[in-house]
This record gives C-alpha cells, structure tokens and sequence, in this order.
C-alpha cells in the first residue's frame, strides 16, 4: 500500500479536491491511504480565533468562525452540488463550526487560552476537511471512508506538540485501516491531529500533517508516501531568493532531512524520520502537476558535495563565558541540561577553552534560560542573526567545494563556521540581511547557469 498526503493548498478548495480525487483514483489499484491538511490558511485562522477569544475580542472571533463556516460550506457546495450527500455533509459542517463557536465562547469566559484548548480549536480544520475530501471523493467514484485520527495518532499529552506512540500508532493502524485496505476502500484520515489514550485531541505542531503521513506509512509498512503540494519538489535553493534554483529528482534522506531543518519549506523536519527507519521512499509531488517527475527521497540518492544550499533567518546567538570551563568536565553538559529544561532546542555550537556560543531558532524561553545560565558564567546575547548551510553527502570528503563555498563568501562576515560531525553540512552564521545575498553568491558558485553542479 502507499501513503498520499495532501496539503493545504492541495485541498484548499473545490477545484483543489477534484485534482486531489483524480490522482487517487489512479492510485487505486495500490492501496492509497489518504491523509489531509485542513484547508489552506484554516489553521491559521483557528489558532487567530482561540487567541481572540482569551483576550476578549469575542466578536472578531466570532467573525472568524463565520467566516469559515461560510468557506466551507462554499466548498462543501462547489464539490457536492444540492443532493444528499451535500446536505448531509452541510449539516456536518454546520455542527462543527457550531461547536468551534461554543469554544470561543468557553475561552472569553475563562480569559485565557491552554494548549489543551489551542489544540480542541486548531484540530477543527482537518476534521472538517477530511468530512469534504470523503464526500467529495465518494462523488467521483472513489471508495472513501473516514477514519477518525484520534482513532490511530495515539500520542501523548504534550498539547501543541505531542510525542506520538509508534508502537500504539502501529496497533491502532492495524486494527482500524488495515481491514479497510483489504476490502479496498481508501481510508481518509486528518493529518496533525492526534489524541491521547484517554481520547483528549492532540495535535502534532505545525507541519505535523506530513508527519502524520510518515507515522502512519510506517505504521503499515507503505511502498512509498507521496507528499502532494503546490511546488514542483525539493529545489537547489528557495526559489524565493535565488529564482534559478533547479529540481533535484532524487535525494538522499540524510540530505533532505538537512535541508528541512535549515528552512527548507517544503518538508517538515520531523516529517521523515519515520519513512527513514524503515527505508520508505517519500515523494514530493506537485498536484497541479501529477506528471511531473518530483524529487524522490531515497538511501541511493546519487552522493554530491553539494545538494542543495539552505538558508534562515530569526536566529539568536546565545554566548556564555566562563573561566570553570578551563580543564573541566561535565560543563558543556551542564549548559545542555538547561537547554532541555527549558524545552529550547540548539542548532549550531562552536567552542574554546573557555566560551561556548550556541544558536537556537525559538527564542521564547530566553529570558529563563538567560536566568539559570547566568550561575555558570557570564552570558551574551546577539540577535538578528541567519544561517546559510552548504548541504551534500559528500561535502566532507571535498575540501575544494569547502574552498569553493568560502571564496563564494567574499566580503560577508562570517561570525561562526560549522562542518557538521557526519560532513553533511557546512553552516555559516551571518548577519541576518546577509542570508538571502550568500544564498545567490553559493548558488552561482556551484550551480551557474548552464554549468554543472
């Protein structure tokens, strides 16, 4: 069997839907499993509606459910036409929306939001979308049947971003999807969303629908997980910023995995780690384009010093100083340990005998963690700071790409300069303004038009 995930622009409306349909209903033969982004923006605006309603703003939330309410039932409509079904599922859509408006209601009372209540609204998107891609793909001939996500995702209670449980996942997928494949059904389930074992929702944070799709291809042992989005695949740079970036058709997964982690958009960072365990190749289609070629995360990728260049900005340097360090053990997994207290997770890492400096992307904790740090030294903080990274499987091993990509770097400044311990990548830290220049400079170094790489 395979795994097909749709994103948000991928079922962001009517016509979206029918596309999506269609490239199922080839894939039949092959045992789909379906997966579903809500519709594109509909996070966004539910997790804009829960905060609105804990601060007090309950008309404006309540503007922001009847303005989804109306969207799909728009779509609903577009899809359906007026027959049963398009009642049926109206009146599907209207109770959830009316549940949605109870719960703003609930958080203006209260006065303040939780992530378990975060969750409760932000799942309303998914569960409803998947309602419209069933009905619609029965519609069309496509033996649909929705599964509930809180059915197999079980995880844990980390509201915002829960833990899943593979081995529970691969116990419930069992159970509830694979009977459904057997029959030849194509099961329909809401990405992101999950649910303890005691049924509370969860959700899997943000990009978390490519996630559910690798848990859950590795789950039943998929052939392959397709990733249907907007783009064409994974690229040699962010289109955005350097226009000429090219496909890459296939990739290996260690690289992939870089690039998502580095601001690579198009994947979720955790989205194949799953797939990566069992050796599952994951896909990255663009449905506006089923026939185009894609890029192919595969283990016999070719191996190149340089894939691909990836680039971030909003990075923060966190610098601690202190004479202790100087022959002594166990420091830096002090600093570490406070880090993981803090729940702040740490990029990149340069050393000497007596200062570390680090970089983190989530600088939400910074002011505790400034607080605890400040018992081992003295501590520094730089802002606006980015992080270009070279990535390719062979970089390590090919000292004249690394000369290449430094002499790429004429006349930036360059604070920090990392080659990752497996010599996957080589991470430079710029100025923020810098990011998107370096990125052109890197990318006309080792991908001139009309050159090879």
């Amino acid at each position: 069997m395979i795994v097909a995930k749709f994103g948000g622009t991928s079922v962001g409306d009517a016509a979206a839907i029918d596309r999506a349909a269609r490239i199922v209903s080839e894939r039949v033969p092959r045992q789909p499993l379906v997966v579903v982004s809500a519709l594109g923006g509909a996070t966004n605006a539910l997790i804009a509606i829960a905060e609105q309603a804990a601060s007090g703003q309950v008309i404006l939330a309540m503007r922001g459910v009847e303005a989804l309410r109306e969207r799909h039932l728009q779509v609903a409509s577009d899809l359906l036409g007026d027959d049963q079904d398009a009642t049926d599922v109206a009146a599907e859509v209207a109770a959830t929306f009316d549940e949605l408006a109870a719960l703003a209601e609930a958080l203006f009372v209260l006065g303040h939001a939780t992530p378990r209540s975060v969750d409760a609204i932000a799942a309303k998107g998914e569960l409803v979308s998947s309602a419209l891609v069933v009905a619609a793909f029965r519609k069309r001939g496509v033996p649909a049947v929705y599964v509930s996500p809180m059915d197999v995702m079980i995880t844990g209670d980390q509201f915002g971003k829960a833990e899943p449980r593979t081995d529970r996942i691969a116990e419930r997928a069992s159970a509830v999807i694979r009977p459904l494949l057997a029959q030849g059904s194509v099961p329909v389930v809401g990405g992101f969303v999950g649910a303890t074992e005691q049924g509370i929702i969860t959700t899997l944070g943000r990009g978390g629908s490519d996630f559910s799709a690798s848990l859950l291809g590795a789950a039943l042992g998929a052939e392959s997980i397709e990733i249907w989005t907007d783009v064409d695949g994974m690229l040699t740079a962010d289109p955005r910023i350097v226009p000429d970036a090219r496909l890459i058709e296939r990739i290996r997964f260690d690289e992939a995995s870089e690039l998502a982690s580095f601001g690579a958009k198009v994947l979720h960072p955790s989205t194949i780690a799953p797939a990566v365990r069992l050796g599952i190749p994951v896909s990255i289609l663009n449905a506006k384009d089923p026939a185009g070629h894609g890029t192919l995360i595969a283990f016999d990728a070719p191996r190149r010093p340089v894939t691909a260049i990836a680039g971030k900005e909003g990075v923060t340097v966190v610098k601690v100083r202190s004479l202790r360090m100087l022959l002594a053990h166990g420091f830096l997994a002090r600093i570490f340990e406070i880090f993981d207290r803090h729940r702040t997770s740490v990029d990149v890492v340069a050393t000497s005998e007596i200062s570390v400096s680090l970089t983190i992307d989530d600088a939400r904790h910074l002011d505790t963690l400034m607080v605890d740090l400040l018992q081992l030294g003295d501590v520094s903080v730089e802002r606006n700071r980015g992080i270009v990274a070279l990535v390719g499987a062979g970089l390590g091993a090919d000292s004249d790409a690394m000369a290449r990509a430094l002499a790429a770097m004429h006349g930036m400044r360059i604070h920090m300069l990392s080659l990752s311990a497996s010599g996957i990548n080589l991470t430079m830290l710029v100025d923020a303004d810098q990011v998107a220049p370096a990125m052109r400079q890197l990318h006309a170094a080792f991908f001139p038009p009309g050159g090879d790489s």
